[in-house]
């Protein structure tokens, strides 16, 4: 396992993980996700963010420190700037094979090494902006930073180097591939990871938005050179692209999306999805661009990143049994419970014998604080003027993206 260097003193072990598991039993990463552990070395050895005991990756730590001529007995400190168990599965065999290393980590962190892995010993709980000396003139700084996105996380400044190592913050889905730096991708490659780092964010911090815009806020007058996340590539010829990225996510959580439109789609017959023609024909003759998902089919993990980015939705999908159609019902409470608010929005749907879907529709809206173009239903297939009436409602939810 390779080991590359920050700098003479900073190290990053990367493991690329390539899984069919869910990440956070939920969301797919079908390229791989990397799990980021550093080192730095003073005079005093500190280890920072761990792995989970999984995939041979505390093995391939073990490994590459040993490739530089370490092993877990020297490690002086353990920073953990965050206790979830993807960064911190092997706490316990870490404790075991070093009795004597410190556990650094917030107040709040602390108690979770207490409840998660029954250890009570050796531990310092920091205060933010407390500094930690390892001599030779590396030393560590701690910013807590709530909610990004547990409520116990903190972000690790090495201020010789200008490192950040900020564990879950600026994080990304996606396997590295035996590189590690932002200056050793093309074009091509950094779109992908691009498309990654919003699914991460849609899927993992988007309830914490505004958190995110403190915690930015808080680092922000730091020389920061280099920025070290536990998921993703490390940023050093372009800090300012992630932190940006990261700010302009933020920033859709209070209804500055993307000028484009998310359409969310189900059908049981195909009476909905020729609705929905219709509307998409009204949306292209206004120019917005639009990304489209079929429910049940398209994972919820791709579907809430596009409709997190996007100004404007359009939820189609069928009564069902008096109700919304369940796929969209269940999309629509992932939505709820990762803040997706302040969208424009056009929902339409067919019916049967009877309808229901606009109800529900409407109190989900309402919770979403979703500013609705309405709700247009038809019963069976549409008719020449339904289709006529919902590309009029394409072209108008078209118009008020543009805005």
């Amino acid at each position: 396992m390779k080991v590359y260097a920050i700098s003479d003193a900073l190290f990053c072990i990367p493991i690329d993980v390539h899984t069919t598991e869910l990440f956070e039993g939920i969301w797919p990463i079908p390229q791989g996700v990397s799990l980021n552990t550093y080192l730095v070395k003073g005079e005093k050895i500190a280890l920072i963010d761990l792995v989970q005991d999984r995939h041979e990756a505390s093995y391939h730590v073990e490994e590459a420190l040993v490739s530089i001529g370490i092993d877990f007995s020297k490690i002086d400190y353990l920073v953990l700037n965050h206790l979830e168990p993807d960064h911190t599965g092997w706490l316990r065999e870490f404790r075991e094979r070093n009795p004597k290393a410190e556990i650094v980590a917030t107040a709040k962190g602390v108690n979770l090494v207490k409840s998660f892995y029954k250890i009570d010993a050796g531990l310092r709980a920091v205060k933010d902006g407390e500094s930690l000396d390892l001599g030779n003139g590396k030393s560590l700084t701690f910013f807590e930073t709530p909610n990004i996105h547990w409520p116990e996380t903190m972000v690790t400044w090495e201020s010789s180097t200008g490192t950040l190592f900020s564990c879950d913050a600026f994080g990304s889905f996606g396997a590295l591939g035996g590189r590690l730096f932002d200056d050793e991708f093309n074009e091509t490659e950094h779109a992908f990871f691009e498309k990654e780092t919003l699914r991460y964010y849609a899927n993992i911090v988007a309830s914490f938005s505004a958190f995110v815009e403190k915690g930015i806020q808080k680092i922000s007058g730091l020389p920061i050179t280099a920025i070290a996340p536990s998921h993703g590539m490390v940023w050093r010829r372009n800090v300012t692209a992630i932190i940006d990225r990261y700010l302009d996510y933020a920033s859709y959580s209070k209804g500055l999306g993307k000028k484009e439109i998310a359409l969310v789609w189900g059908s049981m017959y195909g009476n909905t999805r020729k609705g929905l023609d219709a509307v998409i024909k009204g949306i292209e003759s206004e120019g917005v661009p639009y990304t489209i998902h079929q429910v049940p089919d398209d994972n919820i993990s791709y579907i809430l990143a596009d409709v997190f980015k996007s100004a404007g939705i359009v939820i189609a999908a069928p009564t069902y049994e008096y109700a919304m159609f369940p796929p969209m019902a269940y999309a629509f409470d992932i939505f709820r419970r990762k803040h997706i608010n302040h969208k424009t929005v056009l929902h339409i749907g067919s019916w049967g014998w009877v309808g229901g879907a606009k109800k529900e529709y409407e109190k989900a809206v309402a919770d979403l604080k979703w500013n609705s173009l309405g709700s247009f239903e038809w019963v069976g297939s549409p008719t020449v003027k339904d289709l006529t009436d919902l590309e009029a409602q394409g072209r108008e939810l078209a118009k008020a993206v543009k805005v």
